[in-house]
């Protein structure tokens, strides 16, 4: 049985992206709810698939359910619609959207194909995951895990004191800033009322 491993990019930032590992014979549905727990969100809007090529134009809808709005072409359904049969080369595209108010949408490419199943994985499964994702409902605090893998990816306990720009005569700018500024605010005269 094949495995087909996606790339699933967040569309605003593509340093964020999860992979997945689905079987061939799995469905859009099951892709659709893979996604959404790699991503963190919850499952309570509507969704859809667009088959794409390689400038990302958007192709045949699959979609969650069919919905109130005019259509080129009749829509295939996620729960009917097996992912191998849509799979036309072996970099194929989709876009998935959800939440269409939001509008949340991520880059899904077929990165690799596997006749291996791997018997540690329940398929579908997220076997990658790369950036901290977008917060579904606002924003959330870093906390624990994530903070620590910021810290480490960015080292942020290094340099904390900020950046110094050297002028050209090899004196500190930001030093000689802070001269002025202490200096003026010693000149300002003081009136009491």
């Amino acid at each position: 049985m094949a495995i087909l491993k996606f790339r699933v990019y967040f569309e605003e930032d593509d340093s964020i992206y999860r992979d997945v590992a689905v079987k061939h014979t799995q469905t859009f549905l099951q892709l659709h709810q893979v996604i959404l727990r790699a991503y963190e969100f919850d499952s309570k809007h509507q969704a859809t698939f667009y088959r794409s090529n390689d400038n990302w134009q958007r192709g045949r809808e699959i979609s969650l359910e069919k919905y109130d709005k005019a259509y080129k072409v009749e829509p295939l359904l996620m729960d009917a619609t097996p992912i191998g049969s849509e799979i036309r080369d072996p970099n194929q595209k989709f876009i998935y959207v959800y939440d269409f108010v939001k509008n949340w949408s991520f880059l899904v490419e077929l990165i690799n194909v596997s006749k291996e199943e791997s018997g540690k994985l329940d398929y579908p499964a997220v076997v990658k995951s790369e950036g901290i994702p977008p917060s579904q409902y606002g924003t959330k605090g870093l906390v624990g895990d994530k903070l620590t893998e910021i810290e480490e990816k960015y080292d942020l306990t290094k340099g904390t004191e900020g950046f110094n720009v050297k002028e050209e005569d090899g004196t500190d700018a930001a030093a000689e800033e802070e001269e002025t500024e202490s200096e003026e605010e010693s000149e300002e005269p003081t009136t009491d009322e």
